[in-house]
């Protein structure tokens, strides 16, 4: 085994080595790298027929037509279109949208941002376990709510929600249905022709594929969502995103696609044991509180809280080995984690939660490795922490002198 150990697959993944040889293929004089709008020459007719192959990998993951996928330059700029697009668009319709206090900031800073344009924007409280009632959707709904927009696997807790039953609901109401489907594509099933989902965006380096690089799906039956693009010039995508398209970094993520696809089932299931065997060695220290719900969950992400500890102190006793206290992209912020607040978590359980994120590369060594490291590092703390007593028997968490962060 080598260190360091990389368990933050959440927050990006490697490029797969097969992806990585596509990938170069489609940037040197010798591959494929004209433009696939120059439909004059053969380069730019080659690099249209390589997007357009890659777009058939895309949505055969999803079960989907093709012609439902618009490149983007990954999630985020994904749900910015989803969000700002559909609200825009659909203005005269209504100007409310539902989402969860749950979601990644890439919706949130969007949803405040809407709120400045004058929408309505009502925020779910998820319940203790992360997962979203439905009783609480459909109590939010309105005669103006045009749009609904709800990750499908949440990047710090790893709960899934239930999309067929939320995505009915919102149908039936007459309103769209937005998934940020990042943590879930390539890792859960998805089947866009059985699921009533409207937009769903998605990210390449979170299934081996390079950065940069995303889609949004735009459902065009039964009903044609319309979108307000957010850039002008070039007319590409049907005229949802302006812009010369990166062929060698679509032809990857499209490759990365159809690895997912024929691997996805046996690779999850790996990854769901060694989940396994990784809590059951980090529950056995005592005192180690699960952050999200104990089955509607994603097999990679596993978040918990240890008592008596700072979760920062952990990290810094844990150098060789990739964790994260939340978010990639909010990990600067020594801010506790809005996920776990809405999920009503006090300020010490949010103080020591940690979370360890598997993935194609984890092996069962670096599983032990972990469990063992992280033992060692959480006794030794706790025998410092001024929050931990040792009484008779076993030891007690007192909450006392701690200040929320």
């Amino acid at each position: 085994m080598r260190l360091p150990v990389y368990l933050d697959y959440a927050a990006t993944t490697p490029t797969d080595p097969r992806v990585a040889v596509i990938l170069s293929q489609h940037l040197g004089q010798d591959g494929i790298f004209g433009n696939p709008s120059s439909n004059t020459h053969s380069f730019g007719r080659t690099a249209a027929r390589a997007v357009e192959t890659a777009r058939t990998h895309v949505a055969a993951l999803l079960d989907i037509d093709p012609g439902a996928i618009v490149w983007t330059s990954g999630a985020t700029e994904a749900n910015n279109l989803a969000l700002f697009g559909v609200m825009r668009a659909y203005a005269r319709k209504g100007r409310h949208l539902v989402t969860s206090k749950t979601e990644h900031k890439a919706v949130l800073d969007v949803c405040r941002r809407l709120e400045r344009e004058g929408c309505a924007i009502t925020y779910l409280d998820p319940n203790s376990d992360g997962s979203l009632p439905l009783e609480r959707v459909a109590a939010a709904l309105r005669p103006d709510t045009v749009l609904v927009s709800l990750m499908h696997v949440n990047n710090e807790t790893g709960v899934a929600q239930d999309l067929p039953t939320i995505g009915a609901l919102v149908r039936n109401h007459g309103a769209l249905l937005h998934v940020d489907a990042s943590q879930s594509a390539g890792k859960l099933p998805l089947d866009l022709q059985a699921l009533p989902v409207d937009l769903l965006s998605l990210s390449a380096h979170k299934l081996y594929g390079p950065k940069g690089i995303g889609a949004l799906v735009v459902r065009q039956r039964p009903v044609r969502v319309r979108l307000e693009p957010l850039l002008y010039g070039g007319g590409q995508e049907r005229g949802l995103r302006a812009g010369t398209l990166p062929v060698h970094q679509i032809v990857a993520m499209g490759e990365a696609c159809r690895i997912a696809r024929v691997e996805m089932e046996a690779e999850q299931a790996r990854i769901r044991r060694l989940r396994d065997r990784l809590w059951q060695g980090l529950a056995a220290l005592g005192d180690v509180e699960l952050n999200g719900h104990p089955e509607r969950n994603v097999a990679g992400i596993l978040n918990v809280s240890f008592a008596g500890i700072a979760a920062e102190a952990l990290l810094d006793a844990l150098p060789e080995i990739a964790l994260a206290t939340g978010s990639a992209c909010t990990s600067a912020s020594h801010e506790p984690s809005h996920v776990l607040r809405a999920m009503a978590c006090d300020a010490m359980r949010m103080r020591g939660a940690v979370r360890f994120s598997l993935g194609r590369f984890t092996t069962v060594e670096e599983i032990d490795y972990t469990i063992d490291a992280v033992t060692a590092a959480v006794t030794r703390l706790r025998e410092l922490s001024p929050v931990w007593e040792t009484g008779q028997g076993s030891p007690k968490y007192r909450a006392v002198d701690w200040a929320a962060p």
